[in-house]
């Protein structure tokens, strides 16, 4: 893989900063260069502060400003704001030479081609021989770039486009000018790829390359298809998003998300710079769009966009944009049978079939607004990219679609589509009628359809890279259970696979993992805790609970959370490495199987963390226990207090703290020195499973042994300061008595310091204190709401 240690950043508005700021998530030191202000703000007027257009703080100040509003950027752009030390801010007149070590550069000034072939040779004549250069362009042509470089410069250009925001958008689009080395192109998507976490699309020098070409041209359409079905923008949006596949916010709210001048630059980007694209017509947005901006109406960014939300006496009022009104109406929440009926089905592809065949407008918009954007992804290769791997990629990577549209030709069938297409008098390519499929699974191994050459070839992948489906499809289901599986993935080591609605935990899953350590003891030599579904695991059922709760069943309802302790206490316990591989949520229960395994090897956006105290429940699979273990081995090993460690895990409890990412995880104490991260998602598993084969090549198992309990005088310290709370009113009654159950499940219970306990026993306690606060009204009725609108009350 290509070393990169220092990279340098041209440009500090939003996405040059946020650019700068996941560089230095990678640990990458980074150079912020922007322009020189040409006059003085008042602040810097003040006569005392001396400064003028000469002065160093000015000079850097609009570099400065990008850096300093990474702070308060939301989502934020940091995985710990501590890493903006790795940060160094100059100007474009100054610093130029501070580029000089730099090992890649990358332009991501004003979208505008005369000011980037400006910038771009002053940049190249301060790099080091070898130095990567690239365009941070949407969708601008490198090559005409290109002509405004020396050629030894040329042979390292190319675009490296990331999507907004860049820490959380897989995206990165690569395209080589005509002179770029292959080699440091493919260099670069592997670094972007092992090192950023990107996923990457290789396009070509095309207006708006792959992922907005498709994107914008699939949301202007709707725009066409709306207006002539009558529908408003609030009923769009309640097919196009999840129903159809695509993310939440759907047509309009995506807009109001990225901004309306935004969709508006790009589609009239791909408008004048695509004189022969046969739907070019479809990228000129409605009149009233205009009115729209010029109103200021750009979404999110001007709180008015498509929707907007108003706060009112009876609480936030939502309304939704009535264009041909041409005034917000009150939100309206259309439902549809065709919706509804689509919610039976199984997986992604089955509900987008069930969808369109509904007999309603909003099945008509979607079969419309589907069928025009797949034939358009269709006619685009090869002249976007080269297959329609990439294309498919950059809907799922770019705009956050649960399939991309090849997938969904497959998903809806290749002949019902053209059929259909065809009845509705639309002219379907000769080649497209003679297609059966895009993608096929033979032997374990999954093929795309080469369209250009009409053959298979085998989908890329990374040596690391384990797909679980295809996994199970090349045999390697050892166990399967409704919920639950024991996968084989080779070389010894077994993975425990949750696959239940939001993987929460139920009690057969627990019997599987019961199963999987025996097994593992008996024919492998470790197992790796994880999955590939929407997140690692949300934690117990919480309806399986309720109903034991509600009916009263405590000896039930103690029976189910032992078995839960027993379950998490036989990972840490087995005899071969067990390691975790969460990803995006592991809350609650799905903490607690991290907690007790050998090691965590975590996907970077790793939200974690016990958040049971939102229910009015303790957590009691082994959480609380793991981490009351935690501080007393930091004691004995470090002559850490443990008295301050166990005060900060009982913030976290009590507050339902969750990480906000795998590094913040990391200082809540769910992972410790040891554990790791991993950016690029595809990886995790393979990563993890190396972890497990790392670990057995030495591995001592652990052994049950008594250890000191905190004791009561922690625990008297903790209770006080919740007294001191009630007292001051910050919290009730109730919330100290929670409180207070923390305390002592937390500390070893009513015992003298150093007294001799064990891990069972801390589990009894964790056991005892949730069917105690199961038992309180209050608990009841929080878990009632949570059943009932699937949000936690905080604490």
């Amino acid at each position: 893989m290509r070393r990169i240690k220092r990279a340098g950043v041209l440009g500090a508005g939003v996405m040059g900063a946020t650019i700068a700021a996941h560089m230095a998530n990678a640990g990458l030191e980074v150079v912020l260069l922007d322009i020189v202000p040409k006059e003085l703000t008042e602040e810097e007027k003040e006569k005392e502060k001396g400064l003028t257009l000469e002065s160093p703080q000015v000079r850097n100040r609009i570099a400065r400003q990008g850096l300093e509003s990474l702070y308060t950027t939301r989502p934020a752009p940091f995985l710990q704001n501590d890493y903006a030390r790795l940060i160094e801010v100059g100007n474009l007149e100054d610093d130029l030479d501070k580029l000089s070590d730099c090992d890649w550069v990358i332009e991501v000034v004003v979208e505008n081609m005369d000011i980037k072939k400006k910038v771009l040779p002053n940049v190249a004549a301060h790099l080091k021989e070898g130095a990567v250069l690239s365009s941070n362009t949407s969708g601008l042509s490198i090559n005409e770039m290109a002509t405004a470089l020396p050629p030894e410069v040329r042979r390292n250009f190319m675009v490296t486009h990331f999507f907004n925001p860049p820490r959380y958008m897989r995206l990165m689009e690569i395209v080589g000018c005509n002179e770029a080395d292959p080699g440091v192109v493919r260099d670069m998507a592997d670094f972007l790829n092992k090192r950023l976490g990107k996923g990457i699309v290789y396009c070509k020098d095309t207006p708006n390359f792959v992922g907005n070409r498709i994107g914008v041209y699939s949301i202007a359409k709707s725009f066409q298809h709306m207006r002539d079905l009558g529908m408003s923008v609030e009923e769009v949006d309640a097919v196009a998003g999840k129903p159809t596949g695509r993310p939440k916010t759907a047509a309009f709210k995506t807009i109001d998300l990225v901004g309306l001048d935004t969709m508006a630059h790009v589609a009239k980007n791909s408008y004048d710079n695509l004189p022969h694209d046969e739907e070019r017509e479809a990228f000129l947005l409605p009149d009233w769009v205009d009115t729209m901006l010029s109103s200021n109406q750009l979404g999110d960014k001007t709180k008015q966009g498509f929707y907007k939300k108003e706060k009112t006496e009876e609480g936030v009022q939502r309304y939704y944009w009535d264009y041909e009104a041409g005034e917000y109406k009150p939100v309206q929440k259309p439902k549809f049978e065709s919706i509804k009926l689509a919610r039976m089905a199984q997986t992604t592809g089955e509900t987008l079939k069930a969808v369109i065949q509904g007999e309603d407008k909003a099945a008509e918009f979607a079969w419309r607004n589907l069928r025009d954007t797949l034939l358009y992804a269709f006619k685009r290769i090869p002249e976007i990219a080269d297959d329609i791997v990439n294309i498919d990629n950059a809907m799922k990577w770019g705009f956050n679609w649960e399939l991309g549209p090849f997938q969904m030709f497959d998903a809806i069938g290749v002949d019902y589509f053209v059929q259909r297409a065809e009845k509705d008098g639309l002219q379907v390519p000769d080649k497209l009628k003679e297609m059966e499929c895009f993608y096929k699974i033979e032997g374990g191994i999954k093929y795309y359809l080469d369209i250009l050459h009409n053959t298979f070839r085998e989908v890329p992948s990374k040596p690391e890279q384990i797909d679980l489906d295809l996994v199970k499809k090349a045999g390697g289901v050892v166990e399967q259970g409704e919920n639950s599986s024991i996968l084989d993935l080779g070389d010894g080591v077994f993975c425990l696979e949750f696959h239940a609605p939001q993987n929460s935990i139920s009690e057969d899953m627990l019997d599987m993992c019961f199963r999987c350590v025996e097994r593992a003891e008996q024919e492998g030599v470790g197992i790796v805790v994880g999955n590939q579904g929407e997140r690692f695991s949300v934690g117990a059922n919480l309806f399986l609970l309720a109903g034991a709760v509600q009916e009263g069943k405590w000896e039930q309802l103690d029976q189910i959370v032992h078995k839960f302790q027993q379950a998490t206490l036989a990972l840490k316990y087995c005899h071969v490495p067990v390691v975790a591989a969460p990803f995006w949520m592991a809350l609650g229960g799905g903490c607690e199987f991290c907690l007790n395994s050998d090691a965590i090897n975590a996907y970077v956006e790793t939200y974690m963390g016990l958040v049971e105290m939102g229910a009015g429940l303790l957590p009691a699979g082994g959480g609380i226990k793991e981490l009351c273990v935690r501080a007393v081995e930091m004691e004995e090993t470090y002559g850490v207090s443990s008295q301050d460690l166990l005060f900060k895990f009982f913030q976290n409890i009590g507050q339902a703290k969750v990480s906000q990412g795998a590094d913040d995880a990391f200082n809540l104490g769910y992972m410790r020195k040891g554990d790791s991260v991993t950016f690029d998602i595809d990886s995790l598993l393979g990563d993890a499973k190396q972890k497990v084969l790392s670990l057995a090549a030495n591995y001592r198992p652990r052994h049950p042994r008594p250890f000191k309990a905190p004791g009561r005088d922690v625990s008297a310290s903790i209770k006080s300061q919740l007294w001191n709370m009630k007292e001051g009113n910050f919290i009730t009654e109730y919330e100290y008595q929670m409180g207070g159950i923390v305390a002592d499940a937390l500390c070893g219970g009513d015992v003298d310091p150093g007294t001799l306990i064990t891990e069972q026993y801390l589990l009894d306690l964790e056991r005892e204190g949730f069917v105690r606060l199961s038992k309180n009204q209050k608990t009841q009725e929080r878990v009632d709401h949570i059943l009932k609108t699937n949000k936690p009350l905080r604490n």
